[in-house]
Protein backbone atom coordinates (compact mmCIF):
# COMPACT_ATOMS: atom_id res chain seq x y z
CA UNK A 1 0.00 0.00 0.00
CA UNK A 2 2.77 2.14 0.73
CA UNK A 3 4.17 1.25 -2.48
CA UNK A 4 0.98 2.50 -4.07
CA UNK A 5 0.87 6.20 -1.92
CA UNK A 6 4.82 6.98 -2.89
CA UNK A 7 4.09 5.70 -6.45
CA UNK A 8 1.18 8.38 -6.39
CA UNK A 9 3.19 10.65 -5.14
CA UNK A 10 5.86 10.35 -7.63
CA UNK A 11 3.06 10.94 -10.42
CA UNK A 12 1.44 13.73 -8.89
CA UNK A 13 5.00 15.48 -8.80
CA UNK A 14 5.91 14.24 -11.98
CA UNK A 15 2.64 15.37 -13.69
CA UNK A 16 2.75 18.87 -11.65
CA UNK A 17 6.45 19.75 -13.31
CA UNK A 18 4.59 19.27 -16.73
CA UNK A 19 1.13 20.70 -16.68
CA UNK A 20 1.34 24.44 -17.02
CA UNK A 21 0.65 26.44 -13.84
CA UNK A 22 -1.60 28.95 -15.54
CA UNK A 23 -2.60 31.45 -12.20
CA UNK A 24 -0.35 33.94 -11.15
CA UNK A 25 2.12 33.33 -8.36
CA UNK A 26 1.34 29.46 -8.31
CA UNK A 27 4.06 28.09 -10.67
CA UNK A 28 6.57 29.28 -8.29
CA UNK A 29 5.84 28.10 -5.08
CA UNK A 30 4.60 24.86 -6.72
CA UNK A 31 7.53 24.31 -8.38
CA UNK A 32 9.72 24.87 -5.10
CA UNK A 33 7.41 22.64 -3.05
CA UNK A 34 8.09 20.18 -5.83
CA UNK A 35 11.65 20.72 -5.90
CA UNK A 36 12.08 20.03 -1.88
CA UNK A 37 9.97 17.00 -1.58
CA UNK A 38 11.51 15.29 -4.88
CA UNK A 39 14.73 15.49 -2.74
CA UNK A 40 12.86 14.63 0.84
CA UNK A 41 12.41 17.58 2.05
CA UNK A 42 8.75 17.17 2.71
CA UNK A 43 8.61 20.28 5.28
CA UNK A 44 9.38 22.67 3.06
CA UNK A 45 6.95 21.07 -0.01
CA UNK A 46 4.33 21.12 2.92
CA UNK A 47 4.92 24.87 3.22
CA UNK A 48 4.83 25.85 0.10
CA UNK A 49 1.93 23.82 -0.96
CA UNK A 50 -0.23 24.60 1.97
CA UNK A 51 -1.23 28.10 1.31
CA UNK A 52 -1.83 27.11 -2.31
CA UNK A 53 -4.51 24.44 -1.15
CA UNK A 54 -5.85 27.31 1.19
CA UNK A 55 -6.11 29.24 -2.20
CA UNK A 56 -8.07 26.15 -3.63
CA UNK A 57 -5.38 25.25 -6.04
CA UNK A 58 -6.22 21.31 -6.37
CA UNK A 59 -2.78 19.83 -6.77
CA UNK A 60 -1.66 21.46 -4.05
CA UNK A 61 -4.21 19.27 -2.45
CA UNK A 62 -3.94 16.81 -3.77
CA UNK A 63 0.37 17.00 -2.58
CA UNK A 64 -1.10 17.30 0.79
CA UNK A 65 -3.12 14.60 0.20
CA UNK A 66 -0.11 12.43 -0.59
CA UNK A 67 2.00 13.24 2.37
CA UNK A 68 -0.63 12.66 4.58
CA UNK A 69 -1.37 9.63 3.05
CA UNK A 70 2.81 8.25 3.39
CA UNK A 71 3.07 10.36 6.74
CA UNK A 72 5.82 12.63 5.01
CA UNK A 73 6.92 16.00 6.88
CA UNK A 74 3.48 15.47 8.62
CA UNK A 75 1.63 12.54 10.65
CA UNK A 76 0.52 10.25 8.50
CA UNK A 77 -3.01 10.54 8.89
CA UNK A 78 -5.92 8.91 6.38
CA UNK A 79 -8.63 11.11 7.34
CA UNK A 80 -6.68 13.82 6.50
CA UNK A 81 -5.47 11.85 3.44
CA UNK A 82 -8.99 11.21 2.00
CA UNK A 83 -9.94 14.69 3.22
CA UNK A 84 -7.35 16.49 1.06
CA UNK A 85 -7.55 14.09 -1.74
CA UNK A 86 -11.49 14.32 -1.81
CA UNK A 87 -11.00 18.39 -2.07
CA UNK A 88 -8.02 18.00 -4.77
CA UNK A 89 -10.17 16.36 -6.81
CA UNK A 90 -14.01 17.76 -6.19
CA UNK A 91 -11.51 20.90 -7.71
CA UNK A 92 -10.79 18.71 -11.05
CA UNK A 93 -7.14 17.05 -9.43
CA UNK A 94 -8.32 13.51 -10.61
CA UNK A 95 -5.41 11.76 -8.60
CA UNK A 96 -6.90 13.60 -5.98
CA UNK A 97 -9.55 11.31 -5.95
CA UNK A 98 -7.12 7.57 -6.51
CA UNK A 99 -5.37 9.62 -3.09
CA UNK A 100 -9.13 9.64 -1.46
CA UNK A 101 -9.94 5.96 -3.17
CA UNK A 102 -6.54 3.84 -1.89
CA UNK A 103 -6.54 5.28 2.03
CA UNK A 104 -10.47 4.73 2.12
CA UNK A 105 -9.86 0.99 1.73
CA UNK A 106 -7.73 1.41 4.83
CA UNK A 107 -10.46 3.13 6.89
CA UNK A 108 -13.54 2.69 9.01
CA UNK A 109 -16.83 3.85 7.93
CA UNK A 110 -16.63 6.41 11.21
CA UNK A 111 -13.39 7.81 9.65
CA UNK A 112 -14.79 8.13 6.24
CA UNK A 113 -17.31 9.48 7.39
CA UNK A 114 -15.30 11.98 9.57
CA UNK A 115 -12.94 12.94 6.47
CA UNK A 116 -15.94 13.51 4.19
CA UNK A 117 -17.28 16.01 7.47
CA UNK A 118 -13.98 17.99 7.70
CA UNK A 119 -14.04 18.31 3.80
CA UNK A 120 -17.48 19.57 3.67
CA UNK A 121 -16.28 21.96 6.74
CA UNK A 122 -12.84 22.88 4.97
CA UNK A 123 -14.61 23.91 1.82
CA UNK A 124 -17.29 25.81 3.39
CA UNK A 125 -14.44 28.19 5.06
CA UNK A 126 -12.58 28.30 1.67
CA UNK A 127 -10.22 26.05 2.77
CA UNK A 128 -8.61 27.99 5.14
CA UNK A 129 -7.40 26.43 8.40
CA UNK A 130 -8.37 23.05 7.45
Amino acid sequence: MKLICATLLVIGIFFSTLVENTREGWSGDLQKGVTAAQKGNFETGLREWTPLAEQGYAKAQYNLGVMYGLGNGVIQDNVYAHMWGNIGASNGNEDGGKVRDTVAKKMTPAQIAEAQTLARECVAKNYKGC
